[in-house]
């Protein structure tokens, strides 16, 4: 008689176990975490680059990773405030893990780091399953995504610290409806902050950075009702469970399995910019 192994729920408890190892490691040098999750294009790279900017404008020892499929342009674009920066190429793999990311740490982030900011792989599947040993997670949508992305994707939206709208200068041209989204992640994460930003008008500045500082000093954090380790939703009109937990999602090519251990880093050259350090690395 064959025995069924979960396999997905092997590989996250390995995860687990790892992040908890990490959070408590950057915990006891004082630095906070922050997970950043969206889709595509939400414009997380360019709020984020104000972030950065702003926090060493107030000399926050603040430093950001960045994970992309291919390229190193986020990471570029995020040199120019200044801060170290270190670029992940995954390879295909559409999320980050936390025994990568320690890896990709060491060696690397600066001792004095208070915040730490990650940017995720660009979904809303993979990185909502995987926790990074984050003391943060927050999730962004543009109001270009539409009002029930919250619905769609109750996982990311469900594990959320906090929700950030982004690109709120062209809300109206779209016909945002912010009352609907709102009440769609309400349904969710029910109290959840959702904040309104435009990285293009300046709107929501430091609202990334002040969370963060926040959540380092002991500020108390929102408890999602959803809980890692759950993941099947429950849509309200029919009481039926989706399975939305699953790291692979509609949309998404992988070139590597998942329960596969992280490669060893290539150690590939740093270059460096006028504005900051990027430090160029494969998972």
């Amino acid at each position: 008689m064959c025995r069924v192994v979960d396999l997905q729920q092997a590989v996250l408890a390995k995860n687990d176990a790892c992040a908890h190892t990490l959070r408590e490691d950057l915990a006891a040098r004082g630095t906070a975490v922050v997970n950043l999750l969206s889709s595509p294009g939400s414009g997380k790279t360019a709020l984020l680059e104000r972030e950065l900017t702003l926090a060493r404008s107030r000399d926050i020892p603040v430093a950001a990773l960045t994970a992309d499929l291919a390229t190193e342009n986020d990471a570029v674009r995020l040199a120019r405030s200044g801060v170290p920066v270190k670029q992940v190429l995954t390879d295909g793999l559409c999320h980050l893990e936390a025994e990568m990311l320690g890896g990709h740490l060491h060696g690397w982030l600066p001792a004095d780091t208070r915040l730490l900011f990650i940017e995720n792989v660009g979904n809303l599947v993979c990185p909502a399953s995987y926790d990074l040993g984050e003391t943060l997670r927050i999730v962004l949508a543009s109001v270009t995504e539409g009002e029930d992305k919250p619905l769609k994707y109750p996982t990311a939206f469900g594990l959320a610290h906090l929700v950030v709208v982004t690109k709120t200068d062209i809300a109206e041209a779209v016909a945002f409806d912010e009352a609907e989204f709102r009440a769609n992640v309400e349904r969710i994460n029910p109290g959840v902050e959702v904040v309104l930003t435009s990285a293009r008008r300046g709107e929501g500045d430091g609202v990334l950075v002040d969370r963060a500082l926040a959540a380092r000093d002991g500020a108390p954090v929102h408890i999602p009702v959803m809980t890692r380790k759950s993941h099947h939703v429950h849509d309200a009109d029919d009481g039926q469970p989706r399975d939305e937990g699953h790291p692979h999602g509609e949309g998404h090519s992988h070139h590597r399995d998942h329960t596969h251990a992280p490669r060893a880093q290539d150690g590939g050259p740093a270059r460096t910019s006028d504005s900051g350090t990027v430090a160029s690395s494969r998972s």
